[in-house]
């Protein structure tokens, strides 16, 4: 008799785009027309590859569903996603993958210039190919429901997901920009919303912090999502699915670099998710590793299992 085959464990499945970022920590914005001089670490892998690497430090399975190209960034990008044990789902894509300039003054605070490239452009038949299973979580960033070419591919996609596939929807700095058309349906499907202060005001059309804000927040979603509001060293507010709310609380640091922190606190609350934790546990895991990332500077910045656990230890 052939020994039983145990089921392949749930994963992670990111359409979130990845790109290459070029942080630049500086003393200040330049003023219109003016010149200021800053430093670098160079070209590092960014967007969706800091929420993936930072769930497969979890030690979760991971894989990645949306285009790299073929250039010098896209070569960049696979290698690190071999060297983190993320799997590829997608064949080499035409043209190189896009560029990020993160502009990063003293307190941490980052402002983005993005280009486009090859991520920006998915295919409907990889997406479709795309093998999913109950108890798995699929990532979709806003990034790719504003993207022009992207949005008709991932928003009609994550719309119809499989019955048992949860969907975790980060809308991104582009919350504001993404079509009504693409982003209910999307919402309409969402099983956990997470979003920054910033972009809860989009999406509820006034502050979050007043009751009215993050009740017409939560309005926009399903009474059985989940509804985050990263709130930096405020913590993370939760509403949890059916009704109830509370404030997970994080760690004070001083931040030197706030880039991809939110993605960061979206892949370890995936993990923790994945992992079987319940909500507000996954979010006091993610408000660790978030508060761990804007400590370094640069893209994967996402704190490893046994570092997490060695801070959560000590709280």
């Amino acid at each position: 008799m052939e020994a039983a085959v145990a089921p392949a464990a749930p994963r992670l499945v990111s359409a979130g785009s990845v790109v290459v970022d070029l942080p630049l920590l500086l003393p200040g914005l330049p003023s219109r027309g003016g010149d200021v001089l800053a430093t670098t670490a160079g070209l590092t892998p960014g967007g969706g590859f800091n929420v993936v690497v930072a769930a497969a430090r979890q030690g979760v399975r991971v894989a990645v569903a949306s285009p790299v190209g073929t250039g010098p960034h896209g070569d960049l990008v696979r290698a690190a996603l071999r060297a983190e044990r993320v799997d590829l789902l997608t064949a080499p894509a035409p043209g190189d993958t896009g560029v990020v300039v993160a502009l990063v003054e003293p307190d941490g605070e980052r402002t983005f210039v993005t280009t486009i490239g090859a991520e920006g452009r998915p295919r409907a038949t990889e997406l479709a190919a795309v093998a999913l299973r109950p108890g798995d979580v699929v990532y979709v960033s806003g990034y790719d429901l504003a993207y022009p070419d992207a949005a008709p591919v991932v928003g009609p996609w994550a719309a119809a997901l499989p019955a048992g596939v949860r969907l975790l929807l980060d809308p991104s700095p582009l919350a504001g920009q993404i079509p009504d058309a693409v982003l209910g349906p999307v919402l309409a499907r969402c099983d956990v919303l997470t979003v920054n202060a910033q972009e809860a005001a989009h999406l509820a059309g006034t502050d979050p912090g007043q009751e009215a804000g993050m009740a017409g927040l939560c309005s926009r979603v399903p009474a059985r999502c989940a509804v985050l509001v990263r709130l930096g060293v405020a913590g993370c507010w939760v509403r949890e699915p059916g009704g109830g709310s509370a404030l997970v609380p994080s760690r004070p640091v001083r931040p030197v670099d706030t880039t991809g922190a939110g993605d960061v606190h979206t892949g370890v609350l995936a993990a923790g998710l994945l992992a079987g934790a319940p909500l507000l546990e996954a979010v006091r895991r993610a408000n660790a590793a978030a508060a761990i990332a804007v400590t370094r500077v640069g893209g994967g910045a996402a704190p490893t299992r046994a570092e997490l656990e060695a801070v959560l230890g000590g709280t």
